[in-house]
């Protein structure tokens, strides 16, 4: 019996009553293929049907139900004018209008002298009130058949809310058992109701708050979902502390060597973060751990000796940036701290040379190269490592958790992974999509004379900058301009970079380059050397500056249409100014479409340079899916929980997946609720990995 209600979930949406070939492919379209994602998509409103006024206390724009008796059939001889019925009570006269309805069906429905309900929103014609092509109509003797409450559904083309309605109607009638997966306690001290009444109560709203994010119903799936999640987290743990791999063993004389090439001091944070990375690569199970921390608190050079001590330890290790450019700065500095040690370094990217390539592949094979840096090419399926000890991924992009077990397992028994943050991770996002992951937070930064001060003004003061950047220039400063698109768009009004570069050279001809997505990589290498160097004042770019790139002769950026941005990305990009001895200077440029919203988080950018402090309002105003990204993943990591208004609940359930990892339950106990939650194939994953 439990095998026949868990397969109804599954059962594909053209078995629902209701759903043929046409609806079935319209919901599709929005990925909805089985009975629970139909049931997972819960309405996002409703339409109270329960005013039910006389006819001479009609409100316009309305809906109402009223309770009246057919007077009238009006059937014009010219087809394109409407039929109209005159109803009345004891109040007042209404006329009901159809448009595309056939005089029959009109005579059926509204029968002459006969007394009838309708409902629909009320709107007035020539004086006289009117309801046009009604929602309900049906004789007195039938008014349950009115819905007083009707929730509303996100639309399918062609297909009327009335339509949508029936079928969930149909599909909660049909809803079975499914025994709980929670302690009694966790139901009854937070009033919840069992899985099944909450996937009911949310489909039959009795009021507007009955929907809400915070309601009862709401909670408990959301609950549902997020002990879901937390579960798997604690599956990879669990499977990740079974995998044994050989320990990495320190030289403390060869880190010392490396600190002593560096140009300033580390900080604390970033000594005891080194230390504790580590002891974990000292130990002899799998690492992996995530690095976060504020722009400019050097999570770079931590990455960078710990890989270097995994090098002086026999291992290979790769380090993976979301830009060449990066990756090129990466090698740079590496080279320049390991001056006199035998140590191969390498770039691998699409930039390089296909002859180039292949010698490296070869040499990878061979043992030949100890630190590999480079782009996604590096984890090809035709790149091989001789002795992978190590992988670290500058995380501008998400890597989603299937990702991140897929890396673990490309790197072989002996690999330890460290990702790196581009910004610091509120707590929320980080119990909700790193929760399989030690995390190492490091706030410390390296003491700074210099201070980063932040303008807002609006985009008709953009010609006031040009003096501005004359003086930045005589006092041989240089200036990021920064522009969301490339080229124009039709659907949005934003400045592109290269309109900006020809208002730029009308003051300054021969000195201002761009830089943007679109250029092959070793042109955009060759743009942002030559900005290093000296070579021109003025880069006009897109967001490709926005992680890592350090060039301390660049101290003013300007952002326009800063208000398309989110908080952490301006944040990110304020950092690449003010590295150098002079303080820096961040425009953020407003345009006139921007919304009180926008201004909000423009103010919050101006009065703070804390990231951490930063990254939490950019989840507030924002929403998780924004900050997370999941256009980029293509992994979304909730159907129904949304960590903005459910970060009460991580907690609770962190607790209790503690509390049955420490007895180590079964997870089969829980097989049903990663299967509602699409975790089961993640599942998969682990036990085969």
């Amino acid at each position: 019996m439990i095998e026949k209600n868990f397969n109804f979930f599954f059962n594909p949406i053209s078995k629902t009553k209701g759903i043929g070939p046409k609806i079935q492919k319209l919901f599709n379209e929005k990925k909805i293929e089985s009975n629970i994602d139909l049931i997972f998509n819960f309405p996002f409103g409703l339409i109270d049907r329960t005013h039910c006024p006389k006819l001479n206390n009609l409100e316009i724009g309305k809906i109402s139900t009223i309770f009246v008796k057919v007077k009238k059939h009006n059937f014009p001889r010219i087809r394109r004018l409407p039929n109209t019925v005159q109803c009345f009570d004891d109040t007042g006269e209404i006329n009901i209008v159809f448009f595309n309805s056939r005089e029959n069906y009109i005579k059926e429905i509204l029968p002459l002298n006969n007394e009838v309900i309708i409902s629909g929103k009320i709107n007035i014609y020539k004086n006289k009130h009117q309801i046009t092509n009604p929602d309900y109509v049906t004789s007195v003797n039938n008014e349950e058949k009115v819905s007083k409450i009707m929730p509303t559904y996100s639309s399918l083309k062609g297909i009327s809310n009335k339509t949508i309605n029936k079928i969930y109607e149909n599909i909660t009638k049909d809803i079975p058992d499914v025994p709980e997966w929670h302690r009694d306690i966790i139901i009854k001290n937070n009033k919840w109701s069992s899985f099944k009444d909450s996937l009911i109560q949310l489909h039959n709203p009795k009021k507007i708050e009955d929907l809400d994010k915070n309601s009862l119903a709401y909670e408990r799936i959301s609950f549902d979902e997020i002990f879901s999640n937390l579960l798997i987290f604690s599956q990879i743990k669990k499977k990740n502390s079974t995998i044994y791999k050989n320990p990495k063993l320190f030289s403390s004389d060869f880190k010392l060597k490396i600190i002593k090439n560096l140009s300033f001091t580390l900080t604390k944070d970033q000594d005891n973060i080194i230390k504790d990375i580590e002891n974990s690569l000292k130990k002899d199970k799998k690492m992996l751990r995530l690095l976060q921390g504020d722009v400019g608190s050097g999570k770079t050079i931590i990455s960078i000796i710990t890989g270097l001590n995994v090098v002086a330890s026999g291992f290979q290790v790769a380090l993976m940036c979301p830009t060449e450019i990066l990756a090129t700065q990466h090698l740079n500095l590496i080279k320049s701290i390991t001056q006199g040690l035998d140590i191969k370094v390498e770039i691998l990217s699409s930039g390089v040379n296909k002859k180039k390539q292949i010698e490296i592949k070869k040499d990878l094979v061979d043992g030949k190269i100890n630190f590999l840096i480079g782009t996604h090419s590096l984890f090809q399926e035709s790149v091989s490592f001789k002795n992978l000890g190590l992988i670290i991924i500058d995380e501008q992009h998400k890597f989603g958790v299937k990702q991140r077990i897929n890396l673990s397992e490309k790197g072989g028994m002996n690999c330890d992974v460290l990702l790196m943050s581009a910004t610091p991770i509120p707590r929320t996002l980080i119990l909700s999509t790193y929760g399989d992951m030690d995390i190492s937070t490091l706030r410390e930064k390296p003491f700074k004379k210099t201070k980063i001060i932040t303008n807002i003004i609006p985009e008709k003061k953009i010609p006031d900058l040009i003096n501005l950047i004359k003086n930045k220039i005589e006092t041989k400063q240089q200036v990021y301009w920064i522009c969301p698109l490339i080229e124009e768009s039709k659907k949005v009004k934003l400045t592109p970079v290269l309109e900006r570069l020809e208002y730029l050279k009308k003051y300054f001809p021969e000195n201002v380059a761009v830089m943007h997505g679109n250029l092959k990589n070793d042109e955009k290498i060759k743009v942002m050397k030559d900005f290093i160097d000296k070579k021109f004042s003025i880069l006009i770019s897109t967001t490709v500056v926005e992680v890592g790139v350090d060039n301390q002769n660049a101290n003013t950026i300007i952002i326009e249409n800063s208000e398309r941005f989110g908080l952490a990305q301006l944040h990110q990009l304020r950092g690449r100014v003010g590295r150098g001895i002079q303080d820096g200077e961040c425009i953020l440029i407003y345009s006139k479409s921007i919304t009180e919203n926008g201004k909000k988080r423009l103010k919050i950018l101006k009065e703070s340079n804390d990231g951490f402090y930063i990254s939490e309002q950019d989840l507030k105003l924002r929403g998780f899916g924004d900050i997370i990204g999941y256009k980029q993943s293509g992994e979304k990591d909730f159907i129904v929980a949304d960590p903005l208004y459910h970060s009460h609940l991580f907690e609770l359930a962190k607790q209790e997946t503690d509390l049955y990892t420490e007895n180590n339950l079964p997870i089969e106990k829980f097989s049903t609720l990663l299967k509602f939650f699409k975790k089961d194939k993640i599942l998969n994953i682990i036990d085969t990995g």
